[in-house]
């Protein structure tokens, strides 16, 4: 379903050492490793392309920043507008406004971690997109609260605190890797310091904008998979789930070019062209299909 959204600006945060993840990031970037069948960063791409959002700054560090443009490109494949910014020092996930601040110009940006997948059920995303004032965080109930930051809600769903890795979790729902500010949000993170392990906490940038009321959450439920690939353990199950799904349903998990095809960002024409100088491999093949699809059968 298209989903065209106001917020128009996106960031993948792919920095960061991936110590946990070593020594397979001695080879390339976590976020560059395969999940299944696509390089993780397709997964995170894909979200933000199926809400609408056109413009992504993608985020790496010196080392990584040059391969990501080689994958990536300037963005055109996919119908959209991709740059880049270097992250020197993993500083936090809110030292991203700080160095997007020139893309964000202002204006209303979603935040999406370059080791997160999601899949399913998606609309309280898609419906924080049309918001383009104040901050949209969102639930999503894990069985072991204490390795995430954790949200409690009143009665009325409304967030009345913001832990991160508590001992004892106020709720069992977790804040996934995934958040829209409005155009305020460089002016908060400015305004942070360095926490006891010397980052830009974006629990205290969510807490915040919770502290002027203006901080909404959005359920993800039952209807959604959220998988971080963080560690050996989690990026095995990742591959394998998307492994299923795909061989289960005959489609593709996290994949750009069938998300700006279906958002209308790319015509099936013009995607047709850019596939002459792919590989012929099922995944060609796939995004062949969908342009059949959605040219009519033709």
């Amino acid at each position: 379903m298209e989903r065209s959204g106001r917020v128009r600006k996106g960031i993948v945060l792919a920095g960061g050492a991936g110590t946990r993840l070593y020594p397979l990031t001695e080879v390339t970037s976590k976020q560059l490793l395969p999940v299944y069948d696509k390089p993780m960063v397709y997964y995170p791409l894909a979200t933000l392309i199926s809400g609408g959002i056109s413009d992504i700054l993608l985020i790496s560090t010196p080392r990584d920043l040059p391969r990501f443009r080689e994958v990536l490109g300037d963005g055109s494949r996919f119908g959209i507008a991709l740059s880049y910014v270097e992250q020197p020092r993993p500083e936090g996930i809110a030292q991203s406004f700080i160095l997007g601040r020139d893309f964000i110009a202002d204006q209303a940006v979603c935040l999406i971690l370059g080791d997160n997948l999601f899949y399913g059920e998606m609309d309280p995303f898609f419906e924080a997109l049309a918001h383009t004032e104040g901050a949209t965080i969102f639930g999503y109930p894990v069985r072991d609260p204490q390795r995430y930051g954790v949200i409690e809600l009143d009665g009325h769903g409304r967030p009345v605190s913001i832990e991160e890795k508590p001992a004892h979790p106020r709720s069992s729902l977790a804040v996934p890797g995934l958040y829209v500010y409005d155009g305020r949000v460089c002016d908060f993170a400015l305004e942070l310091r360095p926490s006891a392990r010397g980052e830009l906490e974006i629990t205290d940038l969510n807490r915040a904008y919770m502290a002027e009321g203006t901080l909404r959450v959005g359920r993800l439920g039952r209807g959604t998979a959220w998988l971080d690939t963080g560690t050996p353990e989690s990026l095995h199950a990742a591959s394998t789930f998307v492994a299923t799904i795909e061989q289960r349903q005959s489609v593709k998990i996290g994949c750009p070019e069938e998300a700006a095809l279906r958002q209308g960002l790319i015509s099936p024409d013009d995607m047709l062209t850019r596939l002459a100088n792919m590989p012929a491999t099922d995944y060609r093949a796939y995004v062949e299909g969908v342009c059949r699809e959605l040219a009519g059968g033709r």
